[in-house]
């Protein structure tokens, strides 16, 4: 699937902070990298690595120089202090929470806002603990991915695609879902007349001016919700359509 990137702005994708705490596996923090450079993001932070050459891993397909600018931290503390929200994410089994717990699809749309103002930090825990209480404690909210309940656990570097393709997806979704301009009543009220001169040609009615089968045809045409673009198409269709069959 392809995202259109310009739907990002280079300000959003630099203000997102992808926070990997005491990472077990390098392959894992070069996933994450690839994951990043995917949809791009660039900037990448280490809390207490297990295995400090992590800057070499392989699993890191064309991210290498955004694994080589990753920044190095000895605490979460450190790592999120330049961040106005900060963010962990969490399977949510068998552990008691203290914060707002999120799913993904509404939480990625609140960061969404949040890069548009903001640093904003998304911690991501090691691969066999995930994050501690102690790491949680700096965070204003929780985020999790739904998953199955027989397998809940996801590999670490699916786990930050995922939620940097719904981060992504946020914007795309909010511009698809903006409705365009609907039609003016005077430009409703054209079409309906000119859908009206068009079946008369045709010889489907031959009603007068004001009569119930125009009111029906007027509340038919409202039913259609043109919006603006659309307006002038129709109308020119229409009144194509009558020429030809008086023209006949």
């Amino acid at each position: 699937m392809t995202l259109n990137r310009t739907l990002l702005s280079a300000k959003e994708l630099d203000n997102l902070q992808v926070v990997l705490v005491s990472t077990r596996n390098p392959l894992n923090i070069g996933a994450t990298a690839r994951a990043m450079s995917n949809f791009g993001f660039q900037r990448l932070r280490v809390v207490n690595p297990y295995e400090l050459a992590f800057r070499e891993a392989r699993s890191a397909v064309g991210a290498a120089p955004l694994l080589r600018r990753a920044e190095e931290f000895s605490s979460v503390a450190e790592a999120v202090a330049d961040c106005s929200l900060v963010i962990g994410t969490t399977a949510a089994r068998n552990r008691e929470l203290r914060h707002r717990l999120r799913t993904l699809e509404p939480g990625a749309r609140f960061i969404r806002r949040a890069l548009a103002r903001s640093r904003v930090a998304v911690l991501f825990g090691s691969e066999k603990r995930g994050l501690s209480n102690d790491d949680l404690s700096y965070c204003q909210w929780l985020m999790r991915i739904p998953t199955d309940e027989e397998h809940p656990s996801m590999n670490l570097g699916q786990a930050v695609a995922v939620c940097l393709y719904e981060v992504s997806r946020a914007r795309a979704l909010q511009e698809k879902r903006e409705k365009p301009t609907t039609a003016t009543a005077a430009e409703l009220e054209r079409i309906g007349l000119a859908l009206a001169q068009a079946l008369k040609a045709s010889g489907y009615f031959e009603e007068a001016p004001g009569s119930s089968r125009l009111q029906d045809l007027r509340r038919f045409v409202r039913r259609l919700q043109v919006d603006h673009s659309d307006a002038e198409l129709l109308l020119g269709m229409l009144r194509q359509i009558t020429w030809k069959l008086r023209k006949e």
